[in-house]
Formats: C-alpha cells, structure tokens, sequence
C-alpha cells in the first residue's frame, strides 16, 4: 500500500521570528502555534532569518516600511517559498512579501498555494493612496485564500475587494498562560489597575484619563510606546514589561485588566484578554474591534470607545460588588475553554482551510461554469 506523501507547508513569518533562535531555549516552537499543525498528513517548514549588520538592517526596515512589506527577508527565503506546496502567513507584512516572490517567479511561482492573513491592512487601506491599493490588489490577487481574525476585518475586505475572507479565531498559548479557575477576588485598596500592550490602536490617553491622579487607583501601565509626559499621574507607573516574568508578574499584581482602545477592525487587544481570561482576572475592555466575537458581553464590563468615566464607573461597580467581578472573570475563563481560544485551535483552522484549497485545487470547474476570479477591480474608499 502507498503512503501519501504529506504536504509541505511553509510558514513566512516576519524578520525575528525564526523557531530556531526565538525565545531559544523556552521550548516554544513557533510564535503564533502554528507548530501544533505538524503531523504525518503537514509537514512545516519556517522563514529563516539571515544575520545584517546594522546598516543593511537599516536599509531592510526603511524599504519595508515604504512599499508596507518586507520583500528583503521574502528574498532570502525565495527558495523555500517557491519549492513548498502551500505557504501560511501571519499578516499583510509576510504574504505581500511573498505573493510579489510568487508573482517574480513566474511559471514556478504559480505552484504553492498561498493562505493570506491580514491583520491592518484593510483598517489602513481608506488612506492609502491609488498606486499602492493598485499594487496590493495584483499581490492579494496571487492569494488562494484570505483570512483574517476579525469578522469585523473580513467585512473591509469584501467591501474593498469584492472577495470573501475567512475569520479565524487567534488562540492562547497555553504554554505560556496555563489556564486557571478563578476561586475568589476581593480588590486591593486602592484598587489596581494594569494595562499591556504595544499595539498602535491602544487608546492611554483616555485609560489615563479614567483612572490616572485619582488616589482610590494604583495604576501600571507596561508598554514600549511613547506615553506623552502630560499624561503622567504620581499614582501611574509606566515602563516596559519585558519578557514573560514580568507579564506574569504584572497580571498576578492587578486587580482589574484594562483594555482601552481606539475604535479598530482588527481585535487590537484580544491577546490581552485571552491571557486576563487565562490568568483568572476580570476585564474592562474598550468595545470596538470585533472583541465580543470572541467574548460576549457578560465576559468583560465593555465601555464605549473614549469613555473615560464610563471605563471608570465599570471599575468602580466591580470594586463596589466583588461577587459580580469574579463571575465575570468566571464567565470569560470559561468562554475560553469552551470555545477553545487556543493556538492549538488557530492552528487547526489552519489546517481545515489548508485542506479545502488543496480539494479546491484537485477539483477542476466542471465544463462552462467559471470559477471566481481571486483579482477584483471593486472600486475601493
């Protein structure tokens, strides 16, 4: 009996992402779980990093940051993306990259089947001016698959493209957050808040505003952004939370997980709340962005985006009824198992869309029924 060979997947992560120097020694295997696709049937590979020195790295960044794409690193990796049988990648930045080596390559580069998953670029694309949405129409025209972890981002791009594209839920590394019951929750005195997060849609202006200069908080704040010194209050700390120690430390300290944002397609923040789920902590979430796809309205006290008393009045009713917040940190540690909020999870998403190209591909049209067009000439706002 023949065996099936498996399928070759390769994963086109960004530049810092390689498995075999990220979070070495941790054991983790990808960044994102895609490892957990590995099987007899999914054979993985993963974008490898090339050592620069500082003036080439400089030279990489300032073209990526000007075409929206890191084409250098998809360079180096040319080999492995024209000679895999389907290639994931994690957001625009990597699958642009690739469709535009894919598109070079011509007739070679029509073999892999591309998963493209976006995370900012439909946010982003009303700014964007004709030349760069006419260029980014021809590389997603390359895609075999769109997805994106957002029903609300899934929306833009058949608003843009006139073309489907799959939501898929974003998991919780286990590994790195096991998940916990939470058992009880009485508030410290003066309550304590934290935030985390170098996500640009983070909104701390209005967090600040809510709960910065007012004794009854203590307040930490952990990010690599600029805050400006005028929002600064003496009951706010803010600094980096560097590594998984100090996360852990942070979420262990706090009372309340706050998650302010500014309004967003992508789920800015939903890392934030699986791991707030995970640790057991009840959370006061901006309501924007598609995060009640993931968890529903009694998971998390959602405010209106730029409400600062709102966001404040919700910590103080958790403060004012203890029972109310651990059933609220109950019901979002639970949504998360129920609907298995992991990568684990995301991964298998994966698979299954992987599964349905490779059918699709296998299966011509029958006779005289075209099958959809991947490019679209969909006017876009």
């Amino acid at each position: 009996m023949t065996t099936k060979a498996a399928t070759n997947v390769h994963v086109h992560l960004f530049y810092g992402a390689d498995p075999r120097t990220y979070r070495k020694g941790d054991d983790i295997g990808c960044l994102y779980g895609y490892h957990h696709a590995e099987s007899d049937e999914f054979r993985l590979t993963y974008s490898q990093d090339v050592g620069e020195n500082r003036v080439v790295s400089v030279a990489r960044r300032a073209l990526k940051a000007a075409l929206g794409f890191d084409v250098v690193h998809a360079w180096r990796n040319r080999a492995a993306l024209l000679a895999t049988d389907v290639i994931w990648t994690h957001t625009e930045q990597e699958h642009l990259a690739a469709a535009l080596i894919l598109k070079l390559a011509g007739a070679q580069g029509k073999r892999p089947l591309l998963l493209a998953q976006s995370v900012w670029l439909f946010d982003k694309w009303g700014s964007f001016g004709g030349p760069r949405r006419w260029l980014y129409r021809k590389l997603l025209a390359r895609a075999d698959a769109l997805t994106t972890l957002a029903r609300d981002n899934a929306d833009l791009c058949r608003r843009y493209l006139g073309r489907e594209a799959e939501f898929v839920y974003y998991g919780l590394n286990t590994q790195d957050f096991p998940p916990v019951e939470p058992r009880q929750w009485q508030p410290n005195r003066p309550l304590r808040i934290a935030a985390i997060g170098n996500d640009r849609d983070r909104d701390w202006r209005t967090f600040l505003a809510a709960f910065g200069g007012d004794a009854r908080y203590e307040v930490r704040l952990a990010t690599r952004r600029r805050v400006p010194r005028e929002w600064h209050a003496p009951n706010v700390k803010i600094g980096p939370a560097s590594g998984l120690a100090k996360q852990h430390e942070l979420y262990a300290w706090a009372d309340v997980i706050v998650v302010p944002l500014r309004p967003n397609f992508h789920a800015s923040g939903i890392t934030v709340m699986l791991e707030a789920a995970a640790v057991g902590k009840p959370m006061i979430v901006s309501d924007v962005g598609g995060l009640s796809d993931y968890f529903p309205h009694d998971t998390a006290a959602y405010v209106p985006a730029f409400d600062a008393q709102a966001m404040r009045q919700a910590a103080d009713r958790f403060v004012a009824d203890p029972a109310a917040a651990l059933d609220c940190a109950r019901a979002a540690a639970a949504c998360l198992r129920e609907r298995d909020l992991t990568t684990q999870a995301f991964a298998e998403q994966h698979v299954r869309i992987t599964r349905d190209m490779l059918r699709r591909r296998r299966t011509p049209a029958p006779a005289g029924v075209a099958m959809p067009l991947a490019d679209s000439s969909a006017s876009s706002q």
